[in-house]
């Protein structure tokens, strides 16, 4: 038979082609579109016209627009976050319990101390929601560090203890006198709200994403510790071979990835919300995950790509219309996902068939 005298052999790549990185992202997008349009056709719509409401409800009116760059805010922190590990080759797939932490923590704050003044209150929501986020990324990182424990189940799991934490806490001993039995707590006072942008819901947090983003660009090109971490990302056995704590830095790294999701938790209540709910993330920590790899880990390309995602979410919403529900773009989302893993794997490995008992190539 073929298959008893051929086989199939896949090598990674050493060196890839500038034209293969950059053409997996554009080309995971148009085909994700490519095959959500033949799902939405033998569903009886017509593609085009879906894309156009979707299209138009994120980037054709000023309110959509706007909606459009309020989503992309916790998108580009989170998405920062994740990509954080990822270079070092840690899958940090917690980036959603991790935004509750830090929503959690800054409305501890904000409840706690609701006559403080804002010069005292935004910098201790910040900072509260930055270091609940790193202490729930580090938890995790203590058994992959010492033990070798794989992150990728723990910071999955951790995401429903934050999320459950938080729906206790609104469902019980947080929830505000005046919140006519929502789960909801009272609302912040006007010093523990960030400011905003005229009428828009745009708020100071974009100011704080795009902080992130050039600290985390120069941390990453411009200092020994993103060597180190690009090195241990590549081999942990020439990390160590060159004397870099591999330990040390899963734990660093760890606790500025969660760090970064924090700040996005402490921008939705302090931005948006201006109190605590069970729901203040659509899921906003797995989004993170695709605009990171769509972006190549990139910085500044995380940007963009959370802007296009903000306003797949944000646009969503006017599919409804349409009669197809909101969550057809998650569907995208999750198929985009697919083809960008597919090309990852096709831009870093290649398949070779060869005769058994001679390879060929």
């Amino acid at each position: 038979m073929i298959c008893d005298r051929f086989g199939i052999k896949i090598e990674k790549q050493l060196h890839t082609t500038l034209w293969g990185s950059l053409s997996v992202p554009f080309l995971s997008v148009f085909l994700a579109f490519l095959l959500e349009g033949i799902f939405l056709f033998f569903a009886g719509y017509d593609p085009l016209e879906v894309y156009g409401v979707l299209f138009k409800g994120a980037f054709g009116t000023k309110f959509g627009l706007s909606e459009t760059l309020v989503t992309a805010i916790p998108l580009i922190l989170t998405g920062l976050g994740v990509s954080v590990a990822f270079r070092m080759g840690l899958w940090n797939i917690g980036g959603e319990g991790q935004l509750y932490m830090g929503a959690f923590a800054a409305s501890w704050v904000a409840l706690s101390y609701p006559d403080a003044p804002t010069y005292i209150l935004q910098p201790a929501m910040f900072m509260a929601g930055f270091l609940a986020g790193a202490f729930w990324g580090l938890l995790p990182a203590i058994p992959r560090a010492l033990r070798g424990v794989n992150e990728t189940l723990t910071t999955l799991m951790l995401n429903y203890v934050a999320i459950f934490w938080v729906g206790y806490l609104v469902y019980g001993p947080w929830r505000g006198p005046q919140s006519f039995n929502f789960p909801i707590t009272e609302e912040f006072s006007k010093a523990a709200v960030l400011p905003h942008l005229g009428n828009t819901r745009i708020h100071a947090g974009i100011l704080i994403a795009l902080a992130a983003v050039v600290i985390v660009y120069f941390l990453m090109k411009h200092t020994v510790w993103g060597y180190e971490i690009r090195v241990a990302g590549e081999s942990k056995q020439a990390a160590n071979y060159a004397g870099i704590s591999v330990v040390r830095n899963i734990l660093l790294v760890m606790m500025i990835s969660g760090g970064l999701c924090g700040l996005a938790g402490y921008c939705e209540v302090s931005g948006i919300f201006r109190r605590l709910q069970h729901t203040i993330s659509p899921g906003y920590g797995y989004t993170a995950i695709i605009v990171a790899w769509l972006a190549k880990l990139n910085p500044w390309a995380i940007v963009a790509v959370a802007f296009l995602f903000g306003g797949f979410l944000a646009g969503g919403y006017s599919l409804q219309a349409t009669g197809l529900p909101s969550a057809t773009v998650t569907m995208l989302q999750g198929v985009i996902l697919f083809f960008v893993l597919a090309g990852e794997i096709l831009t870093h490995y290649r398949f070779r068939f060869y005769r058994k008992g001679g390879l060929k190539a």
